[in-house]
């Protein structure tokens, strides 16, 4: 994860690029490419272009990771604490099977 971090700080830092790198902006460009990810499903096409969602999820976690950056989150940390959450609010014994939200269970 650091080498990524670094790569992508380097990438920014190389086009003087931080400076359009605020939380609101990191936090709109996110959900635009998730929305181009997407598009990959629109039409419920049988046949996926498999190197374009390699594209716009590298987009979308690009961004998830410059966003963590800016906050100085700790990528594992925050993952193991939500799945460790979400353990709590769906437990195998109520949510196996089913994709109902946890206040519905």
């Amino acid at each position: 994860m650091d080498e990524i971090l670094k790569l992508l700080r380097k990438f920014r830092d190389d086009r003087n690029w931080e400076q359009f790198h605020t939380p609101e902006a990191l936090s709109k460009s996110i959900l635009l490419e998730a929305a181009e990810l997407l598009e990959n499903y629109q039409f419920d096409h049988v046949e996926t272009d498999i190197e374009n969602v390699k594209e716009e999820l590298a987009d979308v976690m690009s961004y998830c990771l410059l966003l963590m950056d800016h906050y100085g989150l700790d990528f594992k940390e925050i993952m193991k604490n939500k799945i460790k959450k979400n353990e709590a609010k769906y437990p195998v014994s109520k949510a196996y099977g089913k994709s109902d939200k946890y206040n519905q269970l």
